[in-house]
């Protein structure tokens, strides 16, 4: 299964972005996303591209649907445990600004 992560752009340099993802910032390339995003915009990056911006009128939607994906992930879901150690991780990283 393939899943897309959503995070909120910081900053945008040529076609490599800053994303914010519950805390943990990661680069983002933007070769393939399908239209133009600028700081303050959510992505849907896969696999370190950014593959889709995220209509403001979905954001909400969409992370509260990542939240309980996660919440309801059975523990032994290595996928869900790895996300749950990044924004745990995230909290303990004083460069997140937590």
């Amino acid at each position: 299964m393939c899943l897309g992560v959503p995070g909120k752009v910081i900053e945008v340099a040529g076609n490599v972005a800053i994303v914010d993802f519950w805390g943990v910032r990661r680069q983002v390339q933007l070769d393939v996303v399908d239209e133009p995003v600028a700081p303050g915009d959510y992505i849907l990056n896969h696999v370190g591209f950014a593959i889709r911006r995220i209509p403001e009128s979905e954001i909400g939607e969409t992370l509260a649907l990542y939240e309980q994906l996660i919440a309801q992930a059975e523990q032994d879901d290595l996928m869900a445990e790895d996300v749950r150690n990044e924004i745990a991780a995230s909290r303990d990283d004083p460069r997140a600004g937590n």
